[in-house]
């Protein structure tokens, strides 16, 4: 007899291999696999969205909190541009302690100096105000014939009689505005202390800074980092510190010149002002205008100190400055410009102090991070 041959057990079919209705066979049918979109997967959503909730708290908590931040980041910031000029003292034997007193008391003598020149000329005008607003509408009634003729125009196109109503502002803002512009005692105290205790302990705390990384690349990375930012700093303030009060001598030579009131004063000013980028200028040009027209007695006698102005920052600006900054201080222009906007909405004057250095803060953090070697897009 012949060996039965053994039954294998059925099989199931696979899934690739489906049946028809009714049990007719037929050909295979492959798995159909639906291939979702290029989207945003939900993970990266989730990041940028805390990521964007984190800058919005960061924002809010530095601007309710302006009375501690703003003291603290001042004093940080100043601190590290003044680090240089405790270490040079160091060498000859001065403790650094004593170092940063010294430097902190020049630094308040100085600022000391500049509001003394400001202070007398401010207060005489802002006893006059009023009177000086009737003599500078009085000054301006070359004006009133084209005023008329433009309101002739509106009245026949019909449009708003505004020009029947016009007068020259109120002067009540002289009060919020010096509020606004000048810390309070708090504040300058806090900042005063924290500039002392920071440029006296600023060694320890870069040591302590760099250790918190365990592996040697990352220290010497924050090593170069720090230094880095100490040493365009430092290069920032005695470059910006030598222009602006170079600035402050040529205003101060223009308004003596032309016959402008105070010229001490309009150059203190000035130079204090010029601190500030963009806007600094463009409010020192005002403040001549004002005065010009209001001190001497024809309006093109009054515009020849704020036009020679105009003339000299725009040497200044398009090519002293570069010249003497070079490119590594360099900042562009647009990047200038949002963070002066920015930093002025958040903290008033003193931010748009801060704006410039902190930029450069950002732009050196940002290059140790993203180095130039990192894979970039093709040129065109």
């Amino acid at each position: 007899m012949k060996p039965s041959a053994a039954k294998s057990p059925p099989t199931k079919p696979s899934p690739s291999e489906r049946q028809l209705p009714n049990g007719h066979e037929g050909t295979p049918v492959p798995d159909a696999k639906t291939e979702l979109p290029p989207v945003i997967r939900r993970t990266e959503l989730v990041a940028f969205a805390l990521i964007g909730i984190l800058i919005i708290c960061v924002i809010t908590g530095l601007y309710l909190a302006k009375a501690f931040f703003l003291p603290i980041t001042m004093a940080f910031i100043v601190g590290t541009m003044l680090s240089p000029a405790a270490s040079f003292l160091e060498r000859y034997r001065v403790p650094r302690a004593v170092a940063a007193v010294l430097i902190v008391t020049a630094v308040c003598a100085g600022a000391a100096f500049m509001i003394g020149l400001l202070a007398s000329p401010v207060m005489e005008w802002s006893g006059k105000l009023p009177e000086l607003g009737s003599l500078l509408k009085e000054k301006l009634h070359i004006f009133d014939r084209p005023l008329a003729r433009w309101q002739e125009l509106q009245s026949m196109i019909g449009g708003p009689d505004t020009l029947s109503t016009f007068h020259l502002p109120k002067f009540d803002w002289v009060q919020p505005t010096l509020e606004f512009l000048s810390p309070t005692f708090a504040e300058l105290l806090l900042f005063i202390a924290t500039l002392i205790l920071f440029i006296a302990s600023w060694r320890e705390l870069r040591r302590a800074l760099i250790m918190n990384f365990g592996d040697r690349p990352a220290r010497l990375r924050t090593l170069r980092m720090i230094n880095e930012i100490e040493e365009h700093l430092g290069n920032y303030l005695l470059v910006v510190t030598m222009i602006n009060i170079g600035v402050g001598i040529v205003t101060g030579l223009i308004c003596a010149v032309t016959g402008m009131p105070n010229p001490a004063g309009l150059g203190a000013l000035a130079a204090i002002l010029n601190f500030i980028p963009i806007i600094g200028p463009v409010a020192m040009f005002a403040v001549l205008v004002v005065v010009g027209l209001v001190a001497l007695p024809t309006i093109s006698a009054g515009l020849i100190a704020p036009a020679l102005f105009a003339a000299m920052t725009f040497m200044e600006g398009h090519f002293i400055t570069p010249t003497i900054v070079g490119r590594r201080l360099a900042l562009n222009a647009l990047a200038v410009f949002v963070t002066l906007a920015f930093w002025t909405w958040l903290w008033g004057p003193m931010g748009a102090f801060l704006s410039s250095p902190l930029l450069i803060v950002a732009l050196i953090v940002k290059e140790h991070l993203m180095p130039p070697n990192s894979p970039q897009l093709p040129e065109d």
